[in-house]
């Protein structure tokens, strides 16, 4: 989400996935949690049942995950990398770097919060590497100190 503005950028595949989910939440999450329900109550008082009581929290619980997600999909705005320019890194990016240390190369793609999933290699532009390869220029190097120690990346490659 950019803060000055309150959008939160997805992109077209990204806010599909979003609306499939929060679909699959109001049409199934719903069922199951109000058959969970009608089950508990058919077990008598409901002032001690524990079942009830933890179906009622489930419910509670769904209903805030619709909520976020129909709230943040009110702000969405879609990006296409190909509608930025390609002078120096910016979301939706991929950069390769070397790392000078290890000599070991990476690559990432620069994704918004909503979107980061280092398993797949994309990082948020909000998170520390995110902030700093933002902007910079092939062949630039960047430092960047973590816990695991001091960390230098030469920026070998920037595509769509």
């Amino acid at each position: 989400m950019d803060s000055k503005t309150g959008y939160v950028y997805l992109t077209k595949e990204r806010l599909h996935e979003l609306e499939t989910e929060l679909n699959e939440l109001k049409v199934n999450g719903r069922k199951e949690v109000a058959e969970k329900i009608a089950e508990a109550r058919s077990h008598g008082d409901l002032s001690e049942n524990s079942e009830y009581d933890a179906a009622k929290n489930e419910q509670e619980h769904l209903e805030m995950r619709i909520r976020k997600y129909e709230e943040m999909l009110s702000r969405v705005k879609i990006i296409s990398a190909h509608e930025l320019p390609d002078d120096k890194i910016y979301i939706l990016h991929n950069v390769k770097l070397l790392d000078l240390n290890s000599k070991e190369e990476f690559t990432y793609k620069l994704v918004s919060p909503e979107e980061s999933d280092l398993d797949q290699d994309k990082i948020s532009v909000t998170s520390p590497l995110g902030k700093l390869l933002l902007g910079k220029k092939l062949n630039d190097e960047i430092e960047l100190n973590v816990p695991a120690g001091h960390l230098r990346y030469k920026i070998l490659e920037i595509y769509k």
